[in-house]
């Protein structure tokens, strides 16, 4: 890949962040206003003093209107973006780019996703191709089949790696319950979700991330004009997209121990960032979790631990709260929540609160001095997706 970057040359000032849950007393508008109002109202300004929007939502609006509308804003350019489950990741890249490139001298990126009283408790997506080679399999059919494929590939005894996916689930509940704005609040242990009935292979429903309402924003500016709005700016250090072509889906040698996207996708980040050794330099990382196979999979991905080493090093607590390289400190998707739109920027605003010292005191993390985090978001399934990776430094 031959990504370019751009390092340091601007800065998210300001963030906003909604509770994830079943809001059944919101819409998507009460929602995107309420993330967007305090981002700008942190930096004593209001929606419309922000010179360009990129709205990120899966499913729940079709175009910049539905910003533009309950935000009053006037005469503003409003980008809606779609990028199935990076699209907040996608709303934020975008921004970022029209700001480094001089367009702009202000820039939000706003994720949101309302789906929990639309009729339809899963995520939808488009029928194509239609050429007969999509997918029949659901989202958890697919991640399910990387446990087997896990075990059998560096000789693990499939109930012995339950247990470590449990552990993986058990980890972000842990971190959840300390999380206020978390959907799921309750620690569960290792036995209790290895007791769960499953629902597509051996994965049972705490497996997987639960599907959320819920906003998050972002305002980005120039590194230079970055201590106008605060006193402590996130920098952005890399960010990199990675559309796979779908051919791991006709590939017979393609054996869903990894997701190539996401490897690529994190070493361009790292070139971009000059990070060699992201396990010792990163101080946390907020990782897509949206099925427990697919957390201890990118660890390896990532390179966070050495090719069948991801299982050992989740039962030695490496990624625990108070591990050397703490991941999902928020809960991440499984505890947290899952608002397609809103799940990138989620990410990133975990960031925001542990590298500046804001996060809870019961939910901080040990390796904040590092000063770097990373943000992974991935959408599709094993073998077709797309993936992003971004790092971020104070």
């Amino acid at each position: 890949m031959s990504s370019h970057g751009i390092s340091d040359q601007v800065a998210i000032v300001s963030m906003g962040c909604t509770p994830f849950k079943e809001h059944w007393d919101k819409g998507a508008d009460d929602l995107l206003v309420d993330a967007v109002t305090q981002t700008t109202a942190a930096v004593g300004l209001v929606p419309n003093d922000i010179d360009a929007y990129w709205l990120g939502t899966s499913q729940s609006g079709a175009s910049g209107m539905m910003a533009a509308g309950p935000l009053k804003l006037e005469g503003k350019p409003v980008s809606r973006v779609e990028n199935y489950c990076a699209t907040g990741s996608e709303a934020l890249r975008n921004a970022a780019y029209a700001v480094a490139s001089g367009a702009y001298d202000t820039a939000l990126a706003v994720g949101v996703e309302k789906v929990k009283d639309g009729g339809y408790q899963g995520l939808n997506a488009f029928p194509y191709p239609t050429d007969g080679t999509q997918r029949t399999l659901t989202a958890a059919a697919m991640f399910s089949l990387v446990a087997p494929a896990y075990a059998r590939r560096y000789g693990i005894d499939e109930d012995d790696l339950r247990r470590v996916l449990a552990t993986i689930a058990s980890k972000n509940h842990y971190n959840g319950a300390r999380n206020p704005l978390a959907q799921f609040r309750k620690e569960m242990d290792v036995d209790a979700i290895c007791a769960m009935p499953a629902v597509a292979g051996r994965l049972g429903v705490f497996d997987c991330a639960g599907v959320a309402d819920g906003s998050s924003a972002a305002m980005i500016v120039r590194a230079e004009d970055a201590h106008k709005y605060c006193d402590n700016p996130l920098y952005i250090k890399a960010l990199s997209l990675v559309a796979g072509n779908g051919s791991g889906l006709l590939d017979p040698d393609y054996d869903y121990t990894t997701f190539p996207e996401c490897v690529a996708a994190g070493e361009d980040a790292y070139a971009q960032a000059g990070i060699t050794d992201p396990r010792t330099e990163l101080a946390m990382a907020e990782v897509h979790d949206c099925f427990t196979p697919t957390e201890l999979v990118l660890m390896e991905d990532l390179g966070f631990s050495k090719r069948g080493e991801a299982y050992t090093d989740v039962t030695d607590g490496v990624f625990d709260l108070k591990g050397d390289l703490p991941v999902n400190s928020d809960g991440g998707l499984k505890s947290f929540g899952h608002p397609v739109g809103a799940s990138g920027l989620r990410m990133i605003y975990e960031l925001w609160l542990q590298l500046r010292g804001e996060a809870p005191e019961d939910r901080r993390i040990a390796t904040a001095d590092r000063g770097l985090g990373l943000t992974h978001n991935l959408g599709g399934y094993p073998g077709e997706m797309v993936s992003f990776v971004g790092i971020f430094g104070v």
